[in-house]
């Protein structure tokens, strides 16, 4: 079979499904165990929280691996998983009473988008952490997946189960949020 190391995610759970070795799934699960680690951590703020939310997330995962269709990229639908779990873990908290739940009415016309984008590339690092600790939680993560992750418009849009529309919106008024934010914090700048 060669090197099984080299195989694609989606090459490594069909011979998980047909064999169902848990070899192929140790390589899923080494693949993903930091990013999900990360994820956790970005959206929970609690060390001890990610660790046993990575626990739950791959069991969720492994559980649920003879449901994946392979009409996305086995990474998006991890990160859906991840997503979800800690979305769901903050509501039961009761840090966050909604989370996605602005409704898209009446909205401008997506292409006028006054807030340029090049403003979030240009801030430096730090800066933007802290611009993004004081936005709203759906703000922050829609505009972590965009640039930081580097995710298209329909992976967000399936994540978290709004239109491609919406998530324009979404992304449209986090950015707005992020440079008025950013505004109030910095001034001088």
């Amino acid at each position: 079979m060669g090197n099984i190391k080299k195989l694609t995610d989606e090459e490594l759970l069909k011979l998980y499904l047909e064999n169902r070795s848990d070899h192929y799934f140790k390589i899923l699960h080494g693949r993903y165990i930091n990013k999900v680690y990360s994820k956790s951590i970005s959206l929970l703020k609690d060390e001890a929280a990610a660790e046993d939310a990575v626990q739950e997330i791959f069991l969720k995962i492994f559980l649920n691996l003879s449901k994946f269709t392979f009409r996305s990229k086995f990474s998006t639908w991890v990160y859906s998983i991840t997503y979800n779990y800690c979305i769901d873990l903050l509501r039961k908290q009761k840090k966050y009473k909604k989370i996605f739940s602005e409704e898209v009415e009446n909205h401008p016309d997506l292409k006028a988008d006054e807030v340029n984008e090049k403003f979030l590339k240009e801030i430096e690092f730090q800066r933007l952490g802290r611009v993004l600790d004081k936005i709203p939680l759906d703000d922050k993560t829609v505009l972590i997946m965009k640039y930081k992750d580097d995710m298209g418009i329909k992976d967000i849009s399936g994540i978290i189960g709004k239109s491609e529309s919406a998530v324009k919106m979404k992304i449209k008024r986090a950015k707005a949020k992020a440079k008025k934010t950013y505004e109030k914090l910095f001034p001088n700048e």
